[in-house]
Order: structure tokens, then sequence, then C-alpha cells
């Protein structure tokens, strides 16, 4: 398909631009993984021919003309996108799917997004909404973005061409991936599965940066263990007279999400390998401090030892729950507290009758 794309170009080198391009995307933030087929794509999407699918009648001469033609701004819709979705932290390593970037593309595209739309405080709003909708687009383990691509891709660029003039139309989108069976609300099984996410898995950025939205990811931060998980080795454990199907059981737990917590790169090579309660002393010596950094960072409370780190995974696990079910499902949340409201104020006209009686 590049080749064809190649041979069809008049005014620019189609194979050199492309391939430059592709560099250039790559070296953006901390570096991603981007090909040249996902420039292609997104150059048929952008340039709003019909099907955005890899197929021979789509490289046609009008059509070619017409990439040709928005090349310029194509470029640059490609290049804010990589530098936006890099300000939210995510790299190639942690980027699940790079079609997902591709509506975020067509809506900078669309609206002819601003040079510092990356940067400055009147996008900030805006940039959120994009921050929210791909995250939970990356966080699906089912795959939102695999069979029916193209399809899927199609029908959200005329949303946007309908609905995204002067905001990213996150409810639109959100209704169209729906009625195509792509949910982006998460059913209390996806959230036990989220809360069971082991070290490594490549959700596990993009939905702590969602819980944990006051870390500034121009930083670079890393996924850190609470408790290191050099305590938990089965030789340390060993020693330690634990049993060996505890030992097993610990070091599952011990990389599972309740451990885990986004920590700035320099601190955490800092932190090494200490405990949690005694690096928090050392870092925050008042206990204001120390009582701020567990709150925001849900720990609740803190043991010594690895004695009772399983208590605490389980405390943390139920926090890190109702925070994921309020991001993820805000809507359900809001629902479920105006049911309470509704029943809390139904109890109490029943009761005021009898109260007054009294």
């Amino acid at each position: 398909m590049l080749s064809i794309a190649v041979a069809q170009w008049k005014q620019v080198d189609a194979r050199a631009e492309i391939h430059k391009l592709v560099d250039e995307l790559n070296r953006i933030g901390t570096g991603f993984d981007l090909s040249q087929d996902f420039v292609l794509k997104a150059g048929l999407m952008l340039a709003d021919i019909a099907s955005v699918g890899f197929k021979v009648e789509n490289f046609t001469n009008a059509n070619m003309a017409t990439l040709e033609a928005n090349w310029s701004a194509i470029r640059n819709a490609l290049v804010r996108t990589v530098e936006l979705v890099a300000s939210f932290g995510l790299n190639g390593q942690t980027l699940r799917a790079d079609s997902a970037l591709l509506p975020i593309a067509y809506y900078l595209y669309a609206r002819s997004a601003a040079d510092n739309y990356v940067t400055h405080g009147q996008y900030a709003a805006d940039r959120e909404t994009i921050r929210r909708w791909l995250a939970c687009s990356l966080l699906k383990a089912s795959g939102i973005w695999g069979s029916g691509l193209d399809t899927l891709l199609t029908a959200l660029r005329e949303v946007i061409q309908k609905s995204g003039k002067d905001a990213f139309p996150d409810g639109q989108l959100r209704q169209e991936m729906e009625s195509r069976g792509k949910s982006l609300t998460f059913a209390p099984a996806e959230i036990d599965d989220l809360l069971s996410m082991q070290y490594g898995d490549k959700r596990l950025f993009a939905l702590l940066s969602l819980l944990f939205s006051f870390v500034d990811l121009r930083n670079q931060f890393h996924i850190d263990h609470v408790f290191p998980i050099s305590h938990f080795t089965s030789a340390r454990l060993r020693r330690a007279g634990i049993s060996e199907p505890k030992i097993e059981e610990l070091g599952r737990l011990a990389n599972e999400l309740p451990n885990l917590q986004l920590l700035e790169g320099t601190v955490n090579i800092e932190k090494r390998a200490a405990l949690p309660a005694a690096w928090l002393r050392t870092r925050y010596p008042t206990e204001s401090d120390r009582e701020h950094y567990r709150s925001i960072h849900l720990l609740g409370v803190v043991p010594e030892g690895i004695e009772g780190c399983e208590e605490f995974w389980a405390a943390r696990r139920e926090r890190l729950r109702e925070k994921i079910t309020a991001v993820l499902n805000p809507m359900a949340l809001q629902t479920s507290q105006k049911v309470q409201e509704q029943d809390a104020a139904e109890i109490g006209r029943r009761r005021a009758p009898r109260q007054a009686g009294a």
C-alpha cells in the first residue's frame, strides 16, 4: 500500500515523508513504537477517505491526491496527538493500542488544533476529557481496538464530524461505541479484573494515572511496589518461616494493583527496598505530611513490616475499588447515589408522621 501511495503522489516524496514522520513521532516524549501502517491508516482517516481499510480501491489517484494535498495538516495533527498522549505519561510500553490515537488525531485535525493545544490552560478541560476517554478505551480487557476496527474508526469519524466542532465529543463517542458492543462502562467483574492486574500489565499505567491524577506526568513516573518486591522472594519468605502455599500467594499478591503506586522515577530509585512505613518517615518528617501522602495514595494504615501486608492489601483493594468505580463509571455512581438519596428521603417521609404523632 505504501508503494501504491508513493507512486501516486506528485509534489511530495511520500516514502521519505512517511518514514520521516514515523521517526519523529517515535522520538516524542520517552519514545513510541508507531509504524508506517499507523501513519497510512491515519492518512486515510484524516483525509476523509470513505473507508480507512487497507484496500487497493482506497488508494485511487483521487484519494491519494486528497491525501497529498492535506498532508501538511495531517502531519501536524499526528505530531500534536502524540505530544498530547506523551503529556499523559504514555509511551511505547504503556500505549496498549496505537489505533486508539486515531479518533483523537481526527478530532485535532478537524478542529485545526492550535500549536499550543497540548500546553495552554484554555484547552485543559478538553485535554482531560480526551485523557479519560483514551484511558477507558485502553483499560478494556476485551480490547476495544481489535475486531471490526475499520468500521469502528469510520463510525467514530462521523461522530466527530457531527459533534466535535467545539469540544471532544466524549458522550457521543461512548454511545456509538456501546451501540457496536464496545462499551466503555465497566461491570463489577471487570473492575475485579483491574484490581487483580499484575505488575507488567500494559493497562496499569493508564489506570494508575487516572486514579491518581494529581501526579505531574510531565515528569517520568515509575510503577512502584509499595512493599518492595524484593521482600517476597521464595528464599526470603522461607527464611521467615512462611509455608510453601503461602509463599506463592504472597508473591502473587505483592505484584497486584493494591501493592502498586505511581512514584516519580528519581524518588523510586531512592526508595529502593525500603519498607513503606520507614520510607515515609524518612521522606516526610512530619505526621501531617505522612498522613497527606497516605491519604492521596489510598494507603490507609501502613504496617511496619511485611507481617501486616495482607491486611493492608485487602483494605487498600476496597478503597481502590470505590475509586475505580467512581472514576470509570461516574454516571453509574451518580445514579447509585441519587437512588440512595431518594431512599433516604422516602424513609424520612415515612418516619415524619410517626414522629409528629409522638
